[in-house]
């Protein structure tokens, strides 16, 4: 793995929570969205700080939860935050080529995929990601405790495709997170990381 100067995981995980701090106080949106910011990053390329792996709920907005701009993190949506290899591929050029060392899987509480999970039986499309959803939490029927299982479930995916404990000599590492919809915080310490 090629590795490029970047934000450490501790500096990456620290300017998220202090960007999430901004967002529970903020009325409007904080990032750098200006020209001169599309301009240098027209230019330069992108150099994110974090990778997020979070849920496709249009209510769950990484960049204003963090607080972040154009460029500051590479985030990948999907239903349930739950990992497949096109996932992986984009954690992994995220980690191998932009030099990125942090990986958040971010869930949220009241997640539709996690309900629909524990609740339902989707067809179609849908049950493949209600049946990842399910091998990850099991019998558990408490929605938030749900949530996390399938947060870990994420975790493991990552970790073991790209054996990150070889790769924590270079600084990479994977956390998990749950966003809370109601008060827009970001709880980093809820979902061990066993």
């Amino acid at each position: 793995m090629k590795v490029l100067d970047n934000l450490s995981a501790e500096e990456a995980l620290e300017k998220l929570k202090t960007g999430n701090d901004k967002y529970i106080s903020s009325v409007i949106g904080s990032g750098n969205i200006s020209a001169a910011r599309r301009a240098e990053t027209a230019l330069n390329g992108q150099h994110p700080y974090a990778i997020i792996i979070s849920c496709s709920d249009s209510r769950v907005i990484p960049e204003s939860i963090f607080s972040a701009g154009i460029g500051d993190l590479f985030v990948i949506r999907v239903a349930g935050n739950v990992m497949d290899d096109h996932q992986l591929g984009s954690v992994e050029y995220a980690a191998s080529h932009l030099g990125v060392k942090l990986i958040v899987v971010l869930g949220h509480d009241h997640c539709g995929a996690v309900d629909a999970a524990i609740n339902h039986d989707p067809d179609g499309y849908v049950k493949f990601i209600t049946d990842e959803i399910r091998k990850a939490i099991g019998d558990e029927t408490d929605e938030y405790k749900a949530c996390c299982l399938n947060v870990q479930h994420s975790i493991r995916i990552i970790e073991n495709s790209f054996e990150i404990h070889k790769e924590e000599e270079h600084g990479l590492k994977v956390v998990g997170a749950v966003y809370h919809l109601e008060s827009g915080s970001v709880d980093f310490d809820t979902v061990s990381q066993g």
